[in-house]
């Protein structure tokens, strides 16, 4: 049996690469894509979500509104710059069909999914955590319908935002660490450590376009993003952080995890957003299962084969 899927989402470029490729997998039945804000306003990331799925050919899976601002403080940073103004890099308004919007908000649609599931669901967050946290908090009744939370996020290295924080995780550090540090659920985090060894090369991407008509839509969303991240690397590449760790959400076990302990800076210092880790062999507190090693050959592979078949 597909293991129920929930993807909760903010396209977003590389989101637009994971969610195709969520509807393309077997292994998973999408019951509901949740969106809030992140790459871009709500505005454009909740219409962007209904076109990938039209794309997709997918217009029965329920798309709902979730947060447009962060749990506690103002978002401090939108990534236009990578994504472009309209979330997929300039190329939103090609799309034209969209999936039916679901008019109840996000959390709301979550809750039937676990109500309704014959078996535990996986939420796959992979743009900020707000309507995950949400979701944990107003309903603690339901954790246990649950299976696990694969989030892309966080960084322990080096962040892409600032100095420390990577991009989900500073968005709405206070939802990030409500979801890291609770006990009642698994959680799988795909960091930047690792999505950023498997960016996808060039002829990666012409493969892609060349492929089928959903690829070569895809190929087209990705320009903008692969000359920026041209520009700032300096080689020729698209980084697939989002596709990275749906593709753990699809088939467990694809990333190498360690479990470490992770606490979230919700200070408004130098290092807010920054994901730290206890290495300590002691160590208290609940274990994240962090995602720091993989063949990244397959894992390229893999995604490209669902994207074409």
């Amino acid at each position: 049996m597909p293991t129920p899927l929930i993807i909760d989402t903010d396209p977003g470029v590389d989101d637009a690469v994971a969610v195709v490729l969520a509807l393309r997998s077997p292994e998973v039945d999408v019951r509901a894509v949740t969106v809030a804000f992140g790459n871009v306003a709500l505005g454009f990331t909740l219409p962007n979500a209904r076109k990938l799925l039209a794309l997709a050919g997918r217009t029965d899976v329920p798309v709902a509104a979730g947060a447009a601002r962060p749990l506690v403080y103002p978002q401090a940073e939108e990534a236009a710059d990578w994504h472009g103004a309209d979330g997929l890099g300039g190329r939103a308004a090609s799309l034209l069909a969209e999936a039916p919007l679901d008019p109840r908000p996000a959390v709301d649609v979550m809750t039937e999914v676990l109500r309704q599931a014959a078996e535990p669901v996986t939420i796959a967050s992979i743009g900020p955590l707000t309507n995950t946290a949400l979701l944990l908090a107003t309903h603690p009744e339901l954790v246990g319908r649950i299976g696990r939370i694969v989030v892309m996020g966080g960084s322990l290295g080096a962040g892409n935002t600032t100095g420390a924080a990577e991009f989900n995780v500073y968005a709405d550090p206070e939802a990030a660490h409500r979801v890291l540090t609770q006990v009642d659920v698994p959680v799988t985090l795909v960091p930047l450590d690792l999505t950023m060894r498997c960016a996808a090369p060039g002829p990666w991407v012409d493969a892609l376009a060349s492929g089928s008509a959903v690829g070569a839509a895809l190929a087209d969303i990705l320009l903008a993003y692969r000359a920026a991240f041209r520009e700032r690397y300096g080689r020729d590449a698209v980084a697939l952080h989002d596709a990275v760790a749906l593709l753990e959400a699809i088939v467990p076990g694809t990333l190498r995890t360690t479990p470490l302990p992770i606490r979230v800076a919700c200070d408004h210092g130098p290092a807010r957003g920054a994901t730290v880790p206890d290495g300590r062999p002691d160590a208290p507190g609940p274990m994240v299962h962090v995602a720091l090693d993989a063949d990244v050959d397959a894992v390229l592979e893999e995604i490209a084969r669902r994207l074409r078949d």
